[in-house]
């Protein structure tokens, strides 16, 4: 029976079978499509009751958000790793965050289920990184208003804040539709931030 069919709110962290299932219904959008994603399969693929995978989760749009914040932590999470292997150069931290970020996402296994027509979950799952990205953004934005506050740019917080959107935006924008390797775009990013904050980008951009 899809999970479609009956809509439980989901609790806001869940319980210790809620990363399990979530990582198995990535598994299973990647390998098999998101059609194929139901409550009976994912409760096989986790090895809990499918009244556990309701509990856990709720409704299948729950289900992708789930899915889509997940995958959005790992990202965090190196953006986070990459800014404290440069606490004294802003301009540094965004390549390497820009980059690490286009890195792990070239080789996402859901990303490249979402944005290949093949798998069939495009009209589902796209709208979560774009129409409807907003929460998203957000939760990028704010982390990285936070790090980036840390280097005490030479602008006032809301110009700060327009750099980050711009970056975010654009960042989502190749992680969709890279137009460019990973390490070029985000020497492109980091001389755009360099130039608007009146900077000297130190390395200088390296593939030009």
């Amino acid at each position: 029976m899809p999970i479609m069919s009956r809509a439980v709110p989901a609790p806001a962290e869940g319980g210790q079978h809620r990363r399990p299932i979530i990582a198995a219904a990535i598994e299973l959008t990647a390998r098999s499509g998101w059609q194929s994603v139901t409550m009976a399969r994912l409760a096989e693929l986790a090895g809990v009751s499918r009244q556990t995978v309701y509990n856990e989760i709720g409704s299948k749009a729950a289900l992708a958000e789930a899915m889509v914040t997940h995958e959005l932590d790992g990202f965090l999470s190196v953006v986070g790793a990459a800014f404290d292997r440069h606490p004294d150069d802003l301009i540094e931290a965004i390549y390497d965050a820009v980059r690490g970020v286009l890195e792990l996402a070239d080789d996402n296994t859901l990303l490249r289920a979402i944005v290949s027509a093949t798998h069939g979950t495009a009209p589902e799952l796209l709208p979560l990184l774009t129409t409807d990205a907003g929460a998203l953004l957000t939760q990028a934005k704010t982390m990285l208003a936070v790090r980036v506050a840390a280097y005490r740019p030479p602008l006032a917080d809301d110009r700060v804040a327009v750099v980050i959107d711009l970056v975010v935006r654009a960042v989502l924008s190749h992680v969709m539709q890279p137009s460019d390797t990973p390490a070029r775009t985000a020497d492109a990013l980091a001389w755009v931030v360099a130039r608007v904050l009146g900077v000297t980008a130190n390395p200088p951009l390296r593939h030009t």
